[in-house]
């Protein structure tokens, strides 16, 4: 009885969540380090990375809190901060425009 569990189990599922898990933990790491590198060139543009950066944590927590409390599952909640970080690695690494002074 134990082996035929054994075999039926699909393992897909758990890799596929462990995988995201990882991604994501992995991803924040790139985010933090575009972030620091902005955060040591000190400025405006620091100072305003700081603010939003502090923000968002706290606006992603809220929804992850709203999502849990509605019923969603650890991993719609990885899909949702995975989504962020994407977003914010995107930003990050863009290369600064310069403008043209008048």
């Amino acid at each position: 009885m134990a082996l035929d569990v054994i075999r039926n189990y699909p393992p897909r599922q758990e890799y596929r969540r462990m995988w995201n898990w990882m991604l994501l933990g992995l991803e924040s790491n790139r985010v933090i380090g575009l972030r620091m590198a902005k955060l040591m060139g000190g400025g405006k543009a620091a100072r305003r990375e700081a603010q939003l950066m502090v923000g968002e944590k706290i606006f992603a927590a809220a929804k992850a809190g709203k999502s849990l409390m509605a019923g969603a599952s650890a991993d719609k909640i990885v899909e949702q901060y995975r989504r962020k970080v994407a977003a914010n690695a995107k930003r990050l690494s863009r290369r600064p425009t310069r403008r043209k002074r008048k």
